[in-house]
């Protein structure tokens, strides 16, 4: 089993990514013959998106790359940087162009949808808007989770949740995600 895991931002300390990264370990700790491939977005950078650029530029390698790496996948890990509320707007570009190449993106891959900021929001905000809308491009959501207040719960250091209830939470969803 191969799974595709990004944190939907392009900041270098993204900590979205560290959490997905940390879902994809967990999985490969359930299951052995995982393999867990990290997508950084800073790959994938595109001109915004509009009609016209899309005239100009038709569908850009970047996209291709990216719904392939999707396609190739057997799972999708995504955890989600709220940015006033919403999605990144790199992910939110970058899944405006890949839609045009097909808007069934997740290719109706078992997906299991992250968040995580420093607040204790926990960018549920943005959780929701994407739980909300992954039927419509083919995702098959099989579990989700907000972690609120990223740094108390989360040490950087050795990599790992420190909550134990978030790290149970986060346990049965890798679970049901690989099942």
């Amino acid at each position: 089993m191969k799974i595709v895991t990004f944190g939907a931002s392009t900041s270098s300390k993204s900590i979205n990514k560290q959490l997905a990264k940390y879902a994809g370990y967990l999985a490969t700790e359930v299951q052995a013959n995982i393999k867990v491939e990290v997508l950084d977005l800073n790959d994938f950078e595109l001109p915004l998106f509009s009609q016209d650029k899309e005239a100009e530029l038709g569908q850009p390698e970047a996209a291709k790359a990216f719904f392939d790496k999707l396609g190739e996948s057997d799972a999708i890990i995504i955890s989600f940087a709220e940015h006033n509320g919403s999605y990144s707007a790199a992910y939110k570009n970058l899944f405006d162009w890949t839609s045009r190449i097909n808007q069934k993106l997740f290719q109706s891959k078992p997906m299991l949808l992250l968040a995580t900021s420093p607040g204790p929001g926990g960018a549920a905000s943005v959780l929701a808007a994407a739980l909300g809308s992954a039927p419509y491009f083919a995702g098959d959501v099989k579990a989700s989770l907000s972690v609120p207040s990223f740094f108390d719960n989360f040490d950087m250091e050795n990599t790992k949740l420190t909550n134990d209830e978030l790290h149970q939470k986060l346990t049965a969803a890798v679970k049901l995600l690989i099942a």
